[in-house]
């Protein structure tokens, strides 16, 4: 049995970005050769993105360690990393143009994300870093938030406190479903269609 919530309010706000980086879809190809194009509506979508990591990393740590002081991304790490052992390896897919992302790959070590480090560039010094608004940047702050988001649905919505639904009843959970960025199969029941 799903606990019931007041809402979904973190789900509905990474839809609603990933609805905005799909719309861009129809001006650029994604794909590899175009990672580096930038924009302002890129930098829109990687502020948007990484300011909504840094709320649900916030969450995610006091729902883990409660008693810790939580100041930055350094110390989401020192938590998260620990508890959540296969992030740095979680992938996210883009079927649609056959993209693979792993947006926590540098948290295997002391770094933090390349995203992360270009929005904090960005939003801090963005008559010198804009170029770093990229498609890439912006394709990996949303697959970082939908794992993140993710991973916070899966404890709020348990019914026992402290513990985590399965992924599969956790994305199930989770309607209306990503279109664009999805996790690996293994965490969504699969369909069955009658024909």
């Amino acid at each position: 049995m799903i606990k019931a919530t007041s809402g979904k309010l973190h789900w509905n706000y990474f839809l609603a970005l990933e609805r905005d980086l799909e719309g861009l879809s129809r001006y650029f190809e994604f794909a590899k050769p175009n990672f580096n194009v930038y924009s302002i509506e890129l930098a829109h979508l990687l502020f948007a993105a990484a300011s909504e990591v840094d709320v649900v990393a916030k969450l995610l740590c006091r729902i883990l360690a409660p008693a810790k002081r939580l100041r930055n991304i350094n110390d989401y790490r020192a938590i998260l990393r620990p508890s959540l052992p296969d992030l740095n390896t979680t992938e996210v897919v883009v079927p649609r143009y056959g993209l693979t992302l792993i947006p926590w790959d540098n948290w295997s070590g002391k770094s933090n994300p390349v995203w992360w480090t270009s929005y904090n560039q960005v939003k801090h010094q963005r008559d010198t870093y804009f170029q770093e608004a990229t498609l890439h940047n912006a394709l990996n702050s949303l697959a970082a938030l939908l794992i993140f988001t993710y991973t916070l649905y899966s404890y709020t919505l348990s019914p026992t406190a402290g513990q985590r639904l399965a992924p599969k009843d956790t994305t199930y959970a989770l309607e209306p479903q990503s279109t664009l960025l999805r996790l690996s199969a293994d965490y969504y029941y699969e369909a069955i269609i009658d024909g």
